[in-house]
């Protein structure tokens, strides 16, 4: 089971990011995903989750309505799309997978499968 997260980089405060996470050694139809990230000396906290078939979605309170999770898969992707980044924005972002409940679960202790994270910083 492997989990690739890609599509971080440098932006601009009110520009935009997709990042893709790709799942290899395993279906990813049978998994929820999460987005979690990790800001410098932080904890890594909760971002976006969507379940099984994508029909739920959870997001936190600080990213609702700026970022979409998106999956298809038909294509073993989960994506991350951001909108209107802000500076608090900047964190290593991670995509995490779990196959034991479809209920999109915010801890990451609830998550077993992780990739390695793709840095994002919005900054002028």
């Amino acid at each position: 089971v492997q989990l690739q997260a890609s599509g971080g980089g440098l932006v601009q405060p009110g520009g935009s990011l997709r990042l893709s996470c790709a799942a290899s050694g395993f279906a990813l139809d049978n998994y929820r995903i999460g987005w979690f990230r990790q800001a410098p000396g932080k904890e890594r906290q909760f971002v976006a989750g969507i379940n099984r078939n994508g029909i739920r979605r959870h997001y936190s309170d600080s990213v609702k309505g700026r970022f979409t999770i998106s999956r298809d898969n038909a294509k073993n992707m989960v994506y991350l799309q951001m909108n209107t980044l802000k500076p608090e924005d900047t964190a290593v972002y991670f995509c995490a997978a779990d196959f034991k409940t479809d209920t999109v679960l915010v801890s990451t202790k609830e998550y077993d499968y992780w990739g390695q994270g793709t840095q994002v910083t919005v900054s002028s």
